[in-house]
């Protein structure tokens, strides 16, 4: 590993931090909440030692795959550690490691948190704990990329760590360019939610903060009520449909800004998304009509809710720990599909799941006619025999990691139901899980060391497993 050029970039990513923290810093002092020094000695500091990592001098050679993967794991890592001073310098948390899981939270776009009522932090914090669901959604180096030149060849290997889903390609020749493009439709899409928003009664600041968390797929709230305390059915359609919308592969997108509809539709992972989506919404209403006034009441709660869950978002504005078991266990399954690849939503991804549901029938197929040569098809292609093993080996990563971390955090005590779906939630970057860690509650249960366990599963499942690894990974280290 070229030790040298990852101080170098890591000093860039800490300059972009600095800069990133700016906005929060403005609004602090608009509001007056007295935590407007809390970001200008955390400001400093990240230009500082970004500005002389920066400075290192490393010999102009390609990076490599393992570089890229070793500078977007300890980038997450080191943007979540400057990234939480400012949350730990209001005294509202219990501990340094307790502001650590919610600023994990909010660049990873879990949405967990550790607070009862997020309202009493200084607005300046309470926008930039938002404001990281944004910057995380789409990616903190995808973000870099954007700002600061670099070679193309070298930024590639960055996007394929960081980027969400099986494969990760370019949309146009040049990296930079990509970036651009992918930044200026979520701007976009972004901006558009804050207007409706702001035309359905929120206020400037709540608009802004929730138009983030939707964005980034993320769920932080800025009050313990939620969304469910503006009881509004205009806000939770456009939020539903918002959610939903972040949660397609932003691929599709850009083949509709360059009129090239009919290829948007026929992506075969979007087909999928928004028929189990559907599926969901039917399913659910059905199981939960008998306890509600009317049918029309059912089937908005459970699109918001579906809406949230699968796309990892996170937001509530029921508590559907109370929902029947059927209806529980069907956001659970939800929880671990997650959204589109190349989308800001977690999860195993629908691009998987669909692959494993046609690896399966596939081999039913061989194991009947075993001269039979059958290919695993995507989108009308024949899957590459790489690919199709990737699949599988972070499939299979998956299920181990989640009952591994489910193992250690039962050591704090809680029940099997509130550590599996507490992991879940983390792992898939959800938020909300069950009982102990339900909608209507928070991650303050868990001791101290179970939040960084936690906050681990969190980086761990936003970076899909093997940046994480690799880490530890001896070879990586060589020169």
């Amino acid at each position: 590993m070229n030790r040298r050029r990852v101080l170098k970039i890591l000093g860039k990513i800490l300059m972009t931090e600095a800069m990133l923290m700016v906005p929060s810093l403005i609004v602090s002092l608009i509001y007056g909440d007295g935590d407007a020094m809390y970001f200008v000695g955390t400001i400093a500091f990240a230009a500082i030692a970004g500005f002389i990592l920066s400075c290192v001098k490393a010999p102009e050679r390609k990076m490599g795959s393992r570089d890229g993967y070793c500078i977007v794991a300890l980038a997450w890592i080191i943007i979540c550690i400057i990234g939480a001073v400012p949350l730990f310098l209001t005294g509202q948390f219990r501990s340094y490691w307790s502001a650590l899981f919610e600023i994990v939270s909010g660049f990873t776009t879990t949405g967990a948190s550790v607070l009862s009522n997020p309202e009493y932090l200084p607005h300046g914090v309470l926008f930039w704990r938002s404001f990281t669901h944004w910057v995380g959604g789409m990616g903190v180096l995808v973000f870099v990329l954007m700002i600061m030149p670099m070679e193309n060849e070298n930024s590639m290997h960055l996007i394929r760590a960081e980027v969400p889903g099986p494969v990760a390609g370019k949309l146009v020749p040049r990296m930079k360019k990509t970036s651009i493009i992918l930044y200026g439709i979520y701007t976009a899409m972004t901006a558009i939610l804050i207007v409706l928003l702001l035309f359905g009664g929120m206020n400037v600041f709540d608009a802004f903060a929730t138009a983030f968390g939707t964005a980034g797929t993320g769920g932080f709230a800025t009050s313990s009520v939620g969304i469910a305390g503006y009881d509004s059915a205009y806000i939770e359609i456009v939020l539903g449909i918002f959610m939903l919308l972040f949660g397609v592969n932003f691929n599709a997108y850009y083949l509709i800004l360059i009129k090239r509809f009919t290829d948007a539709l026929k992506i075969e992972e979007i087909q999928w998304y928004f028929g189990i989506v559907g599926v969901s919404v039917i399913a659910i209403a059905i199981n939960i009509c008998h306890s509600l006034s009317a049918v029309s009441v059912s089937l908005r709660q459970a699109f918001f809710q579906v809406s949230s869950i699968i796309t990892t978002t996170g937001f509530a504005t029921v508590d559907f720990d109370k929902w029947p078991e059927f209806s529980r266990h069907l956001l659970v399954l939800l929880m671990i599909i997650g959204a589109c690849s190349g989308s800001t939503g977690g999860g195993i991804k629908v691009s998987r799941v669909i692959v494993m549901v046609k690896s399966f029938f596939n081999e039913i197929r061989h194991i009947i006619n075993p001269s039979s040569v059958t290919a695993v098809r995507t989108n009308g292609k024949p899957m590459d025999k790489e690919t199709l093993i990737a699949v599988r080996v972070y499939v299979a990563s998956y299920f181990i990691l989640i009952c591994l971390f489910t193992l250690v955090i039962s050591l704090n005590g809680l029940d099997f139901t509130t550590n599996l779906t507490a992991v879940l939630s983390c792992f898939n970057n959800i938020g909300p899980g069950l009982n102990l860690v339900g909608p209507m509650s928070n991650f303050s249960c868990y001791a101290d060391w179970a939040q960084v366990i936690l906050s681990v599963a969190m980086l761990t499942g936003r970076l899909e497993i093997f940046p994480m690894f690799m880490l530890f990974s001896k070879s990586v280290h060589r020169r």
